[in-house]
């Protein structure tokens, strides 16, 4: 699930592993962003998964 970096005021390490961020590296040019939508810029998102109890 994709979060905004708030998300980090609530974060439970107990409960939600940190994946990631939203943003997308070919290893070539860093400009590359998935953030890109329709040619407008949109937020980074933190990619969470839940922990399973």
């Amino acid at each position: 699930m994709g979060v905004p970096i708030t998300f980090m005021t609530k974060y439970n390490p107990d409960q939600f592993l940190i994946l990631g961020d939203s943003r997308y590296h070919d290893g070539q040019d860093f400009s590359d962003d998935i953030n890109v939508i329709d040619g407008k810029t949109k937020f980074r998102r933190l990619l969470i998964k839940r922990r399973k109890e």
